[in-house]
């Protein structure tokens, strides 16, 4: 499948242009001064993502960001830093070395983690490893290890996307990524309605996993490692791969509904709970591509409408499936 969505990416700064006291406070973590820096590709988090080196070779992962860049995005990055150092070491995630908070900007010092990002268009073989990974995440973190929010608060104001998209004064749906949803936006928004309770559970879900928030090394956990924690939640384990296969799809990968199907955290789910929770994140996207582009990424709504065609399209296979097993 061809992919449809493109590249994640933000407004990468360089090292040498984030303010001296923050590449002070990260000499500090890392016990001697920055001599290497390579920004990383991929990802929407503005602001810089670097692999560094340091006068005495020790080597780390740096990401920081200023409220002048994104005003969202420091308090992201004060979210992630909270969980990361809270989070065991048996979670398959970087760990964190050490935090800079100014108020202003937020730099956050993690080990360097050797590994590449999934290939994209997604490659069986590694799409299959990640969806193992993504299976022992889900049963292994019951109940959360770490203090986070309940899915049903965390995804509340995003999963009323479709409420927005219902609610909104415009009678046509031009520029709206779904026609098939945008024509049944008031059956879908019923179907959705039970989503708080469908997605609730005390499982660890990482809440935002993509291509380019994971790693494939040779290491921990056979080799996968999950990036970028900020959006961290306690619910339903089948969650994060709900969360998932839509991008998967836009990013040139199978069917989502074969895949979720088929995946032992999919099959364990009930299919009504799925459901109304894929009818709800269907509309999330949807509202969330039509709003303008946020300071330093200015691809995110691309990527989401791409997420848009998608997540509908696996709802409407999922619904007809579902009427012709009710059918026989």
């Amino acid at each position: 499948m061809k992919p449809t969505a493109p590249p994640a990416t933000g407004v990468r700064l360089p090292w040498e242009r984030l303010p001296e006291t923050v590449r002070d406070a990260v000499t500090g973590v890392l016990g001697a001064p920055v001599v290497h820096a390579v920004t990383q590709p991929g990802g929407f988090s503005p602001g810089a993502a670097v692999r560094v080196r340091t006068a005495t070779g020790r080597r780390a992962f740096v990401k920081a960001v200023g409220a002048d860049t994104n005003p969202g995005s420091p308090g992201l990055h004060r979210a992630e830093a909270r969980l990361a150092a809270a989070l065991p070491a048996a979670v398959p995630a970087p760990r964190l070395l050490g935090a800079h908070d100014d108020g202003t900007w937020v730099a956050l010092v993690f080990e360097e983690v050797a590994g590449h990002q999934p290939s994209v268009p997604w490659r069986p073989s590694e799409l299959r490893r990640v969806l193992d990974a993504v299976g022992r995440l889900g049963g292994a973190f019951t109940p959360a290890p770490v203090a986070v929010p309940p899915a049903a608060e965390a995804l509340r104001d995003a999963f009323d996307g479709r409420r927005r998209l219902l609610d909104d004064d415009r009678t046509d749906h031009r520029g709206r990524p779904e026609p098939w949803a945008a024509a049944r936006l008031a059956e879908l928004t019923a179907l959705a309605a039970p989503w708080p309770e469908a997605v609730t559970g005390d499982t660890l879900a990482h809440g935002d996993l993509r291509a380019d928030n994971i790693l494939l090394t040779g290491g921990r956990d056979d080799g996968v490692v999950f990036v970028d924690w900020p959006h961290a939640m306690r619910a339903a384990p089948w969650v994060d791969l709900l969360l998932m296969l839509p991008c998967v799809s836009a990013q040139g990968g199978p069917d989502p509904e074969e895949l979720f199907t088929a995946h032992p955290l999919g099959r364990a789910a009930d299919p009504a709970a799925v459901t109304a929770a894929l009818a709800a994140f269907a509309g999330c996207l949807a509202g969330s591509a039509l709003r303008p582009a946020p300071p330093g990424l200015p691809t995110l709504r691309a990527f989401q409408r791409a997420q848009g065609e998608a997540a509908p399209a696996w709802l409407r296979t999922r619904l007809s499936r579902s009427r012709l097993r009710r059918g026989r």
